[in-house]
């Protein structure tokens, strides 16, 4: 009996990774949402995030998600809060957007960091199409945004 508990225990942080392993997505805040420190409500209040910001789901607990937030910290919201729709934030000091994936390309537009755009195709070669809320688009590098 002690012999299977010790074999139970070791192989169990090995089946929670792998129950894990590609089940982390990214989504985007329906609404403003408050992150707690835990999933619910009696949880600490930690802040505030803006509609529209990407958040990547590590966990899901009933009524509950625990979202990486695009600065890194593990937190708890609820699911109702999250949006199918997928945005990416801008990371560079300062992004240029090209009409086409290619840095010759003209300029269709600039982003700041943290601006935050909508995802409009699939990543290829090192670009990713977006789009801004004002309606323009382009070509943005993977390197410059979070939410892939």
């Amino acid at each position: 009996m002690r012999r299977s508990l010790v074999a139970a225990l070791w192989t169990l942080p090995f089946a929670f990774a792998a129950a894990g392993a590609g089940a982390s997505d990214f989504r985007s805040l329906a609404e403003p949402a408050i992150l707690y420190d835990a999933p619910s409500k009696q949880g600490k209040p930690l802040f505030v995030i803006q509609r529209h910001t990407p958040v990547e789901t590590v966990v899901n607990i009933d009524r509950w998600v625990k979202v990486r937030e695009p600065a890194g910290s593990l937190l708890w919201l609820e699911r109702r809060q999250l949006s199918e729709k997928r945005t990416l934030i801008v990371t560079a000091p300062r992004a240029e957007i090209r009409q086409k994936p290619d840095a010759a390309s003209p300029l269709a537009f600039e982003a700041i960091k943290d601006v935050v755009l909508e995802l409009a195709d699939k990543p290829a070669d090192g670009w990713v199409k977006v789009k801004h809320r004002d309606g323009t688009a382009g070509f943005i590098r993977i390197n410059q945004v979070w939410g892939l």
